[in-house]
């Protein structure tokens, strides 16, 4: 793998220095400018491989997996927050091993089965490698959560060389995606201080939320014939 990218950088800490130099300044700049743009491209690579699936679903297929794809790289002040709350050195080579989600893609399925699926195969494709998979949907969190995520791999092709970007992919039914932003929301608006009664009601929800995809997924089966061999 070529190091392009990976130099030596300059700190994006300047909060101990008593004075800061417009060069400095424009120097780090330039450089998370760079660092993050290979974050983008990896992510476009993604969004392209999902993307076909999709189009392939859509006119080769009586049935489409992918109900919605929506992606992001996280914002400078973002990354800053999560290096700050995790207490890393602010230094991209620190960054760039330490943090796996600077760029993300949520794919959004009708059922369970449908998740694991398009898992499957966008992971088998050649150029892309698996590095970490948290099964969410087999294995919830405690507060309910449920999600697959995984940590993938995918060679971006630059002027300088070849870089290996991580793209941080999140799959999950409608009502997972559902449960979970109105979880944030909720997170978000007692600033992390979530009554009691309100966890348990979130808990409650999501325990509906996924006896709900179970039974969709029954009634899909029905309709489309029995199970399919992608089932887990």
């Amino acid at each position: 793998m070529s190091t392009a990218g990976a130099a030596q950088t300059p700190s994006l800490d300047f909060s101990s220095r008593e004075a800061i130099t417009p060069a400095q300044l424009r120097e780090v700049g330039e450089q998370l400018q760079r660092f993050l743009l290979e974050y983008e491209f990896g992510l476009r690579e993604v969004e392209t491989k999902i993307e076909i699936l999709r189009d392939e679903f859509s006119h080769m297929h009586d049935y489409n997996p992918i109900e919605h794809v929506s992606s992001r790289v996280k914002s400078p002040d973002s990354l800053r927050e999560k290096v700050l709350r995790r207490g890393l050195a602010m230094d991209l080579p620190t960054i760039r091993r330490e943090i796996t989600d600077i760029a993300g893609i949520r794919v959004t399925c009708s059922f369970v089965t449908d998740a694991y699926r398009i898992f499957d195969l966008l992971t088998q494709q050649d150029d892309i490698t698996i590095r970490r998979v948290s099964d969410y949907i087999a294995d919830p969190k405690p507060n309910g959560y449920q999600s697959l995520h995984a940590i993938i791999e995918i060679p971006v092709f630059l002027s300088t060389g070849t870089v290996e970007v991580p793209v941080e992919v999140q799959l999950r039914t409608i009502a997972m995606d559902f449960w979970a932003s109105t979880e944030h929301k909720i997170h978000y608006k007692y600033d992390g201080n979530v009554p009691s009664s309100l966890l348990a009601e979130l808990k409650t929800a999501a325990d509906s939320a996924a006896e709900l995809d179970a039974r969709m997924h029954r009634l899909h089966r029905e309709l489309h014939g029995g199970g399919s061999s992608t089932e887990r």
